[in-house]
């Protein structure tokens, strides 16, 4: 594979450049844009995805609404951009709460005359936010080793997930840059195989030895003893911990709760939903039946097929041992009202 130095998104000459992670890890593509339409598309496809960097994308998406927009028009064009990225996808908090910031700054400042750069400011803040809040995950993070581990992580929580080195990766990686992860099992996470397709990627990319597993291995690998920790990210925390991530966490959780191994969360303090009390108030995506039925443009099964496609599971807060936050390490019971 082609070794380049990646990013999921750069703000440059007054627009987005993202990487295309449909396309990996055979091709890496990039496009840029400023048309938060086609930011929105990019959301809904999977071009970009992860809670942190789509909640960073749409933040400039809904800021590019008003970019060479007459005065007299600002209110129909921002509204619009605003009521079309906040559909694009239900579960991940940091959508909506990125987008709730950009809309308050409009709704302070409107009036200016300088408000397209005040709104592109806000969002640039905010990509700068993530990618601190990403290093001091990987930091706070360092204290779950007692020795040097063996960790599991299923979907994909690094660069490509996120504005900075990534949540349940950020801890990976700088667990391995201190000595204390040793290998890395990958769940290939199916239907749409972040974990095949990306975490390897990244993990290739940062040197770090790892395989991947099919989703249905991690019981036996548990088993066998060949893993001492889990670590995976989250879309949406509740109050009491409950966590949404990507299907096949929960399955995760039970496991290690089974095999008396330690199951940790790691995401930033944005991830949380401090308006929701458990996960049962957490809406949960469904994707469409075809990415079940098809691998990219193969068809692997006739399309008359009924398909159960969530794209996410909620994991109890008492199978959580931690939920890693740049602000702290925090155990059950889990109370994050303040």
């Amino acid at each position: 594979m082609k070794k380049t130095d990646y990013f999921s998104i750069k703000f440059e000459n007054d627009k987005i450049i993202y990487l295309d992670q449909t396309r990996l890890p055979l091709e890496e593509v990039y496009v840029e844009t400023d048309d938060y339409e086609r930011i929105a598309e990019a959301i809904e496809k999977l071009e970009v995805r992860g809670a942190p960097l789509i909640g960073v994308c749409a933040a400039y998406g809904l800021a590019f609404s008003l970019k060479n927009v007459r005065d007299s028009d600002k209110d129909i064009f921002f509204f619009r951009a605003y009521d079309r990225l906040v559909r694009t996808r239900p579960t991940a908090v940091n959508l909506f709460s990125a987008l709730n910031v950009i809309k308050s700054e409009y709704e302070k400042g409107k009036n200016l005359p300088n408000i397209y750069s005040i709104l592109i400011s806000r969002a640039e803040q905010l990509h700068k936010d993530d990618a601190e809040y990403c290093r001091k995950i990987g930091e706070n993070g360092l204290r779950i080793f007692r020795k040097k581990s063996n960790v599991l992580t299923h979907c994909n929580t690094g660069k490509l997930a996120t504005a900075g080195n990534g949540t349940a990766f950020s801890v990976i990686k700088t667990g391995f840059e201190k000595g204390l992860v040793n290998f890395v099992y990958a769940d290939e996470t199916r239907p749409l195989f972040q974990g095949l397709r990306l975490t390897a990627f990244e993990l290739e990319h940062s040197g770090i030895p790892f395989s991947v597993l099919s989703d249905s291995m991690a019981a036996t690998l548990m088993k066998d003893k060949k893993v001492d920790l889990v670590i995976t990210g989250a879309d949406r925390i509740a109050l009491n911990g409950d966590s949404a991530n990507k299907i096949g966490t929960y399955n995760l959780a039970i496991l290690c709760n089974y095999h008396d191994i330690p199951f940790y969360i790691a995401a930033p303090s944005t991830t949380i939903d401090r308006s929701i009390a458990s996960g049962e108030e957490i809406t949960i995506e469904y994707r469409d039946k075809k990415e079940m039925l098809a691998i990219s443009d193969l068809q692997i099964a006739p399309d008359s097929y009924s398909a159960y496609s969530p794209a996410f599971d909620v994991t109890p807060a008492h199978l959580i041992r931690g939920i890693i936050t740049e602000e702290d390490i925090f155990s059950f019971p889990y109370n994050f009202i303040k």
